[in-house]
């Protein structure tokens, strides 16, 4: 507040300067060019998730450094779509999952590197960090830098059932009452639940492919035990609370969501290790405003904006100190979903070109499968 409140008075003295100077015909008047790039100066355009740019943290933003923000509401596929249909343009900012950025860049070349100068690095949990700077390094240029956090485990109604891996979604007893998304995501967990790291073969194609086979045969054995495939967050909190769906593959925020409603549904990490996300800030290749990209990601990474932000999206962010402003309840609910800590997570790492065509054949037979 004391910043804007010192900031404003400047705003007016440059705006009078200005006023002068068109007025007298001055010969440096700004022409049609600079005016361009004044206005684009006051808007920020965010291609993000749901939740992840709260109304009240943007009101706070704009306050005090007069930017405006405009959000476009997408997710991994769709950023992925967007720049590279515009070769990075149409947005000074996205947010795609640390995992899905290197692929992107190395075949479409849709973002730009991050100017580390420019960013107050110390706001961030140097876990998390480091964990970025492995994923999305290219040619010694660091891509991203880390923003909110979470996973996918297990959600089920203990009332009803007791489940403590992936594969407990196929036993009989649950049979048209388990749910999962036709997403990449269902294909690591059940080939962590199969014994196999996935991610260790990213590398080897063939070995791989056959993995990804394997997980989708088990899949198909198991459509029987599956109410549908869920869509959107939705769809799949209101079969859990109907208790037409008594356990399925969820996020943790969605699972806590659901134990503060009902103690009874509980959010848990599968024996076989929790998948774990990790959403980022990157800077599209051909984005205008890039001095209101830097002013935001070290605005919202303070401690107590970054909890703001947590409180919307219901997960953790990257901003160190942060937790101590969050929910205490929030806390707590972690701390009994994951009572080893984050010991037994298994973070994506970046997907290397091709994978997706392979994973995606496989879900295109499970989906056919009768």
């Amino acid at each position: 507040m004391h910043r804007s409140m010192s900031w404003r008075p400047a705003r007016i003295l440059l705006g009078a300067a200005f006023l002068c100077l068109v007025a007298c015909g001055g010969s440096n008047a700004p022409g049609p060019a600079a005016s361009a790039r004044a206005d684009e100066a006051k808007v920020l355009r965010i291609i993000t998730w749901s939740d992840y740019v709260p109304a009240d943290v943007v009101a706070l933003f704009e306050k005090e450094t007069g930017i405006q923000v405009q959000v476009t509401l997408s997710n991994n596929e769709e950023i992925i779509s967007k720049l590279r249909a515009t070769g990075g343009a149409g947005f000074d900012l996205a947010q795609p999952s640390q995992d899905r950025l290197l692929g992107a860049q190395q075949e479409f070349r849709i973002y730009r590197p991050i100017d580390e100068s420019k960013v107050k690095l110390d706001q961030f949990l140097p876990d998390l960090l480091a964990t970025v700077r492995k994923n999305a390094t290219i040619d010694g240029k660091l891509y991203a830098l880390p923003y909110v956090w979470g996973t996918e485990g297990l959600v089920f109604n203990s009332k009803r059932t007791k489940i403590t891996d992936y594969m407990d979604l196929c036993r009989p007893a649950l049979r048209g009452r388990t749910a999962v998304r036709l997403r990449r995501p269902t294909l690591m967990a059940f080939s962590l639940a199969l014994g196999q790291d996935p991610f260790a073969l990213y590398g080897n194609i063939p070995a791989y492919t056959a993995l990804m086979q394997k997980v989708g045969k088990t899949l198909i054995e198991c459509k029987p035990n599956f109410r549908f495939f869920y869509d959107n967050k939705d769809q799949l909190l209101n079969g859990v609370r109907s208790g037409e769906i008594e356990a399925a593959m969820m996020w943790d925020s969605g699972g806590w969501s659901l134990n503060r409603e009902n103690p009874d549904i509980r959010y848990i990490n599968p024996k076989s290790g929790a998948v774990a996300w990790l959403d980022t800030f990157a800077l599209p290749a051909r984005g205008r405003n890039e001095a209101g990209v830097y002013a935001w990601i070290n605005f919202v990474m303070r401690p107590q904006i970054a909890a703001m932000i947590a409180k919307s999206i219901g997960n953790f962010m990257a901003a160190k100190d942060a937790e101590q402003y969050m929910d205490p309840r929030l806390r707590a609910q972690f701390n009994e979903s994951f009572p080893d800590g984050l010991k037994n997570i298994k973070w994506y790492p970046a997907i290397p070109p091709g994978l997706e065509e392979i994973e995606g054949g496989i879900l295109d037979k499970i989906k056919a499968a009768n």
